[in-house]
């Protein structure tokens, strides 16, 4: 085959773009080498074996979509009510309620030793990785290494990548087993490295603290997790309840928390029409939906479930999960139809229909502060709706009336 002169500068350029890649390639090797010897001399410090360094680094190669996870994580807009919803079906709580006889000794061992009740940490299993479904499919070292080489919150994943290299080297998991999510949480209940190494344990004496082939490890490790941050054994995480009319929406607000008993003197009451068992509790009022929706009476358990994610959506989730197994149905009071949660976009939207109305909350910002509250609440006095102050889809459909 025979080529014409004209071809000749396309096989330049086709030459020169395979020098570069391979130029390109050869650096990013270069750079990766020398990423991962830098890191020796603080994991050695940290008590790393030279052995489990060099296991947990071989075939080390950046994850691609580890990185793209970093960029691709989309603004949180799932109303409460869609959350649960995704999280919370008769699919899930049937299997939870499998595992319930399943792991029934396991489990009853657990709650002895730590006082966090079966159903707690039977939500929080199916919450994480639907029962040991799906742990995630990423090698954690090589993940959380990842990210620290491209500068991803480079000092807290370093710390959690040593940590992670210790973990191997004190024996628990071998490298290649370390299985997690694309941010390093791992195992049946998705520990974090720091997390394992202050809460795991070996519950079942096998000399190894297994979160990943262990159920009992894991089952025990979340609920030692629980009880060190004041989990209180026996209590609940919380009460569907229900208003009375012409509920004080702003006396609520400014109160936060307060004893049930107060909760009670306001005409807030249960939904199964059963008293409160400890009166003295202090609890908060949470309207995930607003007036229009289920309302709930917070327990001090409720923020010790958020230490495992700061998401009172998680919470939420996590305690109905737990009510279900037991068997529990779904709540009371219905959702609101029709809603939505809105983008930062939306919600400056409302700041400048609340303006334009007369209601000064400042420059739309998008940020939902106190301001904001007020004249959504003014707004809705001066409209003949509960005076709840709640931001929603529903509220901006009616200021766009």
């Amino acid at each position: 085959m025979s080529l014409s002169f004209r071809a000749l500068p396309l096989f330049r350029h086709l030459g020169l773009a395979l020098a570069l890649s391979l130029a390109g390639m050869a650096a990013a090797q270069a750079s990766t080498a020398d990423f991962v010897r830098g890191l020796w001399p603080e994991a050695e410090r940290a008590g790393v074996s030279r052995q489990a360094f060099e296991a947990a680094f071989a075939g080390y190669n950046p994850i691609p979509q580890v990185m793209e996870l970093t960029r691709k994580q989309p603004e949180f807009t799932q109303t409460v009510q869609q959350y649960i919803d995704r999280r919370v079906n008769a699919a899930q709580t049937n299997k939870g309620r499998a595992m319930r006889g399943e792991w029934a000794q396991t489990l009853a061992g657990v709650q002895q030793r730590y006082g966090v009740q079966p159903e707690i940490v039977l939500a929080i299993w199916g919450m994480e990785t639907n029962f040991g479904g799906y742990m995630g499919g990423n090698n954690t070292i090589h993940a959380l290494a990842t990210l620290t080489q491209n500068g991803y919150r480079a000092d807290f994943f370093r710390g959690e990548l040593v940590t992670a290299l210790r973990i191997v080297t004190d024996g628990h998991i071998a490298p290649n087993a370390m299985v997690g999510s694309w941010a390093g949480a791992m195992g049946h209940t998705q520990f974090m490295p720091s997390s394992f190494m202050r809460y795991a344990v070996d519950y079942n004496g096998d000399g190894k603290k297994d979160i990943w082939n262990s159920v009992p490890d894991a089952l025990g490790s979340t609920a030692n997790y629980l009880k060190s941050f004041g989990w209180r054994p026996g209590e609940t995480w919380g009460y569907e309840v229900k208003l009375p009319q012409g509920f004080d929406f702003a006396t609520a607000q400014q109160m936060d928390k307060a004893p049930l008993s107060q909760w009670q003197r306001m005409g807030i009451s249960r939904v199964s029409g059963r008293d409160f068992p400890r009166p003295g509790d202090t609890a908060r009022l949470y309207l995930p939906a607003g007036a229009s929706g289920p309302a709930f009476l917070l327990l001090p358990n409720f923020d010790v479930i958020k230490r495992y994610n700061n998401s009172n959506s998680y919470a939420l989730a996590v305690g109905h999960l737990a009510d279900r197994i037991l068997g529990g149905g779904d709540f009371a009071t219905p959702w609101p139809a029709g809603d939505y949660s809105l983008t930062k976009a939306q919600r400056s939207e409302v700041q400048a229909l609340l303006n334009r109305a007369g209601y000064d909350v400042g420059a739309p910002d998008g940020v939902v502060g106190p301001k904001t509250r007020a004249a959504v609440m003014a707004y809705q006095q001066r409209a003949g709706l509960p005076a709840d102050g709640h931001v929603s889809g529903l509220l901006l459909d009616r200021l766009k009336r």
